[in-house]
C-alpha cells in the first residue's frame, strides 16, 4: 500500500488562488480528491498528504475542510504567515485539527534566501516545535544553507525538503558545476538527523524530451545521503501532469528502486510518511 506524501488540490479563483496561471493549460482547472483517485488508478493508495499551493489562510482552511470529509487524505500541510504577530496563535489553533500536520512557507518565492532565520519568525518556529508539527521546505539549492541553520537551531523540528531542493537536472550536461554544488549542499544538509527529503517534483525540473535516465543520479544521491529511513515518495500531482501522468511517475520510481530490499521501498512509499507526519489512527496510536 502506498501513501502519497505530496500532492495538491485547488480551485481556480477561490481560496486565495494565485497559481497555476492560465498559461499552464494542463493544470489550469479545479482538482479535487475524485480527480486524484481517477488519475492514480493502478496505484494502491492507502492515503495521501495534501500540501498547500496558495500563500493564504483560506487555502489551508479549505484543505482541512476537504480532508475532514475524505478518508483518503491523512494529513494537511498548510500555509501560515510565520512572520505575523499572531502566527503562534494561528499555529496553536491549527494544531487542534486532527489532520493538520505542518506548514509550508513558500520560501522559493521570497527575496531573502535566509528569511526563515530572521528573529521575527522565531515564535512561529517555536510553536511548531511545541505542537510537534512539521516543516516542509519549498526551496531551491541556494536555500539549503538557510535550512541547515534552521535544522541546527531547532533540532526538535521535523523538516522535509520538498522536491529534493529542485536539482539542476535540466542543466546536467551544459552546467555540470551546478550539479556538483547541489550534491555538496545535499550531503551537508543530510547530516542533520531531523531533515528528510521527498522524491517528488523532479520530472518538472527536466527539459522537455530529456531522457528519464538523466534524473536517476539525483535520486540516487538523495538516497545515498538520507538513506531509506528519511526519504518519502510523493507524486506532486497535479503539477506532475505538466510532464507526465501520476501513474507513470510512480511506475518509474518504483522500477528504479526495484533492487532495494522490500522493507526499504515500503518505508519510502508508505511508512516514512506515517512516521514523519505523525499519522494517527482513530485510537490515537501512530500507525
Amino acid at each position: 500500500m502506498v501513501i502519497d506524501a505530496h500532492h495538491h488540490l485547488w480551485q481556480i479563483g477561490h481560496n486565495g488562488h494565485e497559481w497555476p496561471t492560465p498559461d499552464l493549460v494542463p493544470i489550469y482547472r479545479d482538482f479535487g480528491p475524485q480527480d486524484l483517485r481517477s488519475e492514480a488508478v493502478g496505484v494502491s493508495l492507502s492515503g495521501t498528504i495534501v500540501v498547500q499551493s496558495q500563500a493564504h489562510d483560506a487555502d489551508t482552511d479549505w484543505l482541512l475542510e476537504v480532508a475532514a470529509n475524505d478518508n483518503l487524505i491523512l494529513g494537511v500541510v498548510g500555509w501560515v504567515d510565520l512572520s505575523a504577530p499572531d502566527a503562534a496563535d494561528r499555529i496553536a489553533h491549527l494544531a487542534q485539527q486532527l489532520k493538520f500536520k505542518g506548514v509550508r512557507p513558500m520560501l522559493q518565492s521570497l527575496a531573502d534566501d535566509d528569511w526563515i532565520n530572521q528573529p521575527v519568525v522565531a515564535p512561529a518556529l517555536e510553536a511548531l516545535t511545541q505542537h510537534d508539527l512539521s516543516f516542509d521546505a519549498l526551496i531551491f539549492t541556494r536555500h539549503l544553507p538557510a535550512i541547515d541553520r534552521l535544522a541546527k537551531t531547532y533540532p526538535g523540528l521535523r523538516i522535509v525538503i520538498d522536491h529534493g531542493a529542485k536539482p539542476p537536472i535540466a542543466h546536467r550536461h551544459s552546467h555540470p558545476e551546478e550539479t556538483r554544488h547541489w550534491r555538496a549542499q545535499i550531503t551537508a544538509i543530510a547530516r542533520n538527523p531531523n531533515v528528510h527529503a521527498k522524491l517528488s517534483g523532479l520530472v518538472t525540473e527536466m527539459m522537455p524530451g530529456q531522457p528519464i535516465d538523466d534524473l536517476w543520479p539525483y535520486t540516487d544521491h538523495l538516497l545515498e545521503q538520507f538513506g531509506p529511513d528519511r526519504i518519502l515518495w510523493g507524486s506532486d500531482w497535479p503539477v506532475v501532469n505538466l510532464c507526465q501522468s501520476y501513474r507513470s511517475w510512480f511506475d518509474q520510481v518504483h522500477h528504479h528502486l526495484r533492487a532495494m530490499p522490500p522493507h526499504s521501498t515500503d518505508k519510502i512509499f508508505s511508512t516514512n510518511a506515517k512516521t514523519f507526519y505523525k499519522i494517527k489512527s482513530e485510537t490515537g496510536v501512530t500507525l
